[in-house]
């Protein structure tokens, strides 16, 4: 069997327990620091928890982008994942790895969720970040969309195969974090909202599916995102006809075991 091809290298987000190593040319610059650093670079180091860019990887070297970087947590561990991306991208698509669960159980125990309780409670278990993701495309808001591999492959032929037949699937959100997830839970909690409440709309940090990079949020031009009246588009019903076809299903119909909310929009690639 022959092997894929290199992937290039500008699609391809390094991922580690705390920080991500991106393509600087899919970042925005939020500053004239910013951008005169991402004109120059090809990676920006970037920290999951908050988005800082941390520091740019130039022709020249290792441009830091705050003070005393050389402290920062998981940074060693970026750099490593860095100077490895070279031979690793030689593997093309058939890379899959996982991270470990970096300190997940117990930011839960911080937040008052009882990891046990919840997985019986709900029968989902906790999903791994890849250790890579692939870039496929933009999303909706024009910001980068984060998949694995296969999955990344699978939603751009599901994509291209809606629009074979005039029809427009947008991507709303992808791949997201364990902190990303962390976060959400700590600003509702901030709000004064109670575990309960949160997550009847969202999934425990580590139990989403789009951990994985697998699962993505659809929505269709005009329709707002991540609602029920996504079923009535003409978009969901192709989907129903067409995405197993492709690799997806629809993760959480009505009256679904894990006892979440209808979700019309969320589909995850199942690979074969």
């Amino acid at each position: 069997m022959s092997r894929p091809p290199p992937l290039p290298l500008k699609t391809v987000l390094l991922n580690t327990a705390e920080i991500e190593v991106w393509p600087a040319t899919l970042l925005r610059a939020r500053s004239n620091r910013d951008a005169r650093a991402l004109s120059r670079a090809r990676h920006v180091l970037r920290r999951k928890r908050d988005g800082t860019y941390l520091a740019a990887e130039l022709d020249i070297g290792l441009l830091p982008l705050i003070p005393n970087l050389q402290r920062e947590p998981g940074v060693d561990a970026a750099l490593d994942a860095l100077d490895a991306l070279p031979g690793h991208a030689r593997l093309g698509l058939e890379h899959i790895g996982e991270l470990e669960l970096h300190g997940l159980h117990e930011r839960l125990d911080t937040l008052g969720l009882d990891e046990a309780a919840y997985a019986q409670r709900t029968g989902l278990g906790l999903v791994a970040e890849p250790d890579w993701l692939a870039f496929a495309g933009l999303d909706r808001y024009r910001r980068a969309l984060w998949l694995r591999f296969d999955a990344a492959r699978a939603w751009l032929h599901l994509r291209d195969a809606a629009l074979r037949d005039d029809l427009v699937l947008e991507a709303i959100s992808g791949y997201r974090s364990h902190d990303y997830q962390l976060g959400i839970f700590e600003r509702k909690l901030a709000r004064g909202l109670g575990i309960d409440e949160i997550l009847a709309v969202n999934a425990a940090p580590g139990f989403s599916e789009h951990h994985g990079g697998l699962a993505l949020d659809i929505g269709a031009p005009d329709e707002p995102p991540a609602e029920e009246s996504f079923e009535q588009t003409a978009a969901f019903a192709w989907l129903q006809a067409n995405a197993g076809g492709h690799g997806f299903a629809l993760s959480y119909p009505r009256g679904n075991p894990h006892g979440i909310v209808y979700e019309p929009w969320h589909w995850c690639y199942q690979p074969a």
